[in-house]
């Protein structure tokens, strides 16, 4: 809509509210002021009047169709997707499930050997002499397991009492490691945000009853006419391609935010609102395998660091960096680099 167009929207706003008929009496009083104050029905021959109304009837016509048109389709293109994310879940937990009674039911024979060594073992683990193993030592594979004990998934025992202090007065997450808030309902994996919104409403409310607006690191959401129920800015960003919102059976307005971020855990959907403690977030451990390509990389490289550190060795950024170094030296022999330091 063109400036132009729009400049009278208040007035006729106004005007629209006095009747309360609606949009028939609106009507009756624009012909009457024409008939009445205007020679709109006389002053251009015999069926003019009739043929421009009729015109400028069909040109909004079609803008009004089409407008009703794309937001129909874009909320079939949402829900086409919400579905799909739903049966990407539904699958990815029929395959965890069947991955696991298939591990589940498989009977390892033990040697004489081994079975007095695992006896050992257990034995030693009783008595309290074993030491824990350390969980990210070992050779990654498709079935490690990502440490998902905090929000760095890396946890660090001098910094306990600072950290507990932090945590102090902050919610204790529920079942789907988000918050029971007075108004709506959040819950959270490292991939995505889900909020329920009750919309409290007589009636079955439908898309074009409810305000919803959500960009990289704002949500606001509510009934139209009435205050919102959430306003408030995201802790972090989301992906506004992959974020999606839709009512379900009129009562319940159900968004989705994918993060940005999938290593990291919200302490809350909206900075106003209370934090929970994500020291207490207790998702099941994730496997490798499951994570798309780059989160996988990213995953893989942090433990593979996290070993060499432990191990006083240099980690893949220093490996790199150390073998540029070795390349330019070979190819430059004539250099005497006994006195260069490389840090």
């Amino acid at each position: 809509m063109t400036k132009d167009e729009g400049q009278f929207d208040g007035m006729l706003l106004a005007m629209a509210q006095q009747h309360e008929g609606g949009v028939q009496d609106l009507l009756d009083t624009i012909f009457s002021f024409l008939a009445r104050k205007t020679d709109f029905y006389t002053g251009g021959g015999e069926g003019a009047a009739e043929k421009l109304v009729m015109a400028k009837f069909k040109k909004h016509e079609a803008t009004a169709l089409a407008k009703a048109s794309a937001e129909k389709a874009e909320r079939a293109e949402q829900e086409r997707r919400r579905k799909e994310r739903i049966e990407r879940k539904r699958k990815e937990e029929q395959q965890t499930e069947e991955s696991q009674i298939d591990s589940e039911s498989k009977i390892v024979e033990l040697t004489d050997e081994q079975a007095a060594k695992l006896q050992e073992e257990i034995d030693s683990k009783k008595s309290g002499l074993a030491t824990p193993a350390d969980p990210m030592a070992g050779t990654s594979t498709n079935n490690d397991l990502i440490p998902t004990s905090d929000a760095t998934g890396i946890g660090n025992p001098e910094d306990d009492e600072e950290e507990d202090e932090k945590e102090r007065g902050k919610l204790k997450p529920n079942a789907g490691n988000g918050a029971d808030m007075p108004n709506y309902r959040w819950t959270q994996t490292l991939q995505e945000v889900e909020i329920r919104v009750p919309l409290k409403v007589a009636f079955s409310a439908r898309p074009k009853d409810v305000a919803v607006s959500i960009t990289k690191k704002h949500l606001t959401c509510g009934v139209k006419g009435q205050p919102p129920i959430i306003d408030g800015d995201f802790p972090h960003e989301v992906k506004l391609e992959e974020s999606t919102w839709v009512i379900e059976d009129g009562k319940v307005l159900l968004i989705n935010l994918e993060k940005v971020n999938k290593m990291q855990w919200w302490s809350h959907v909206v900075t106003c609102d209370p934090e929970i403690s994500t020291k207490k977030v207790n998702p099941e451990p994730s496997k490798l395998s499951d994570l798309d390509g780059e989160t996988r990389g990213l995953v893989e490289k942090m433990m593979y660091d996290q070993r060499q550190k432990e191990l006083g060795l240099p980690t893949s950024d220093e490996q790199k960096k150390q073998d540029v170094i070795k390349k330019f030296m070979e190819q430059h022999p004539e250099m005497d680099f006994s006195k260069c330091k490389f840090n």
